[in-house]
């Protein structure tokens, strides 16, 4: 009978994989990731038979982890206005606090690596966040638009806000507050 798997393990090849993806991209080494797991090459492949399947459950990983994130005191009784202002706030705090999870994530979603079965399972993730989203269209409160592009100008200003807080963190919040008021603009109809 095979030994089980152990869980510590798995977590420990994933966070040594998200340090590498962050630092050197879908091209990232498997004996790197392994050495800094703490086991041998062969055990990763044990854990996950191909590179490509170590990489589409990192990317599911984050994307849990993340919706986690956003979820964790979700007003759902709110405005829409309040709704989406926690997501913003929630998914800075997160990029903030775990900026590897979040570079990792960002290469990992624009991998051709990633395959259409993880992004499925991704969709499903977030589905009750698009709603919000589709209310919004649906009350006229936010300016119809393509869900992907909503998606691309939330990222870019992300990008943004963490990379202005990465040279000065104390200004984190202001960085923060005036990216909310740069989205809110540009998706809010006046």
């Amino acid at each position: 009978m095979a030994r089980p798997l152990s869980e510590e393990k798995r977590k420990a090849l994933l966070t040594a994989a998200t340090n590498e993806v962050a630092s050197a991209g879908v091209a990232a080494s498997t004996i790197r990731i392994a050495k800094n797991a703490g086991v041998a090459e062969g055990t990763l492949f044990v854990y996950f038979p191909t590179k490509d399947d170590l990489l589409n459950q990192l990317y599911l990983e984050l994307k849990s982890d993340l919706m986690g994130f956003l979820a964790a005191d979700y007003p759902a009784d709110a405005s829409i206005r309040e709704q989406i202002g926690h997501l913003w706030s929630s998914f800075i705090d997160w990029g903030a606090n775990s900026p590897d999870k979040r570079k990792a994530l960002r290469q990992l979603s624009v991998s051709e690596r990633i395959t259409e079965a993880s992004q499925n399972e991704s969709e499903e993730m977030f589905y009750n966040l698009e709603t919000v989203v589709e209310d919004g269209f649906k009350e006229g409160i936010l300016r119809k638009q393509p869900i992907s592009f909503l998606g691309g100008v939330i990222n870019a200003l992300a990008d943004m806000v963490l990379q202005k807080a990465s040279e000065d963190s104390v200004k984190l919040d202001q960085y923060k507050s005036m990216g909310w008021e740069a989205l809110w603009g540009a998706i809010a109809r006046r």
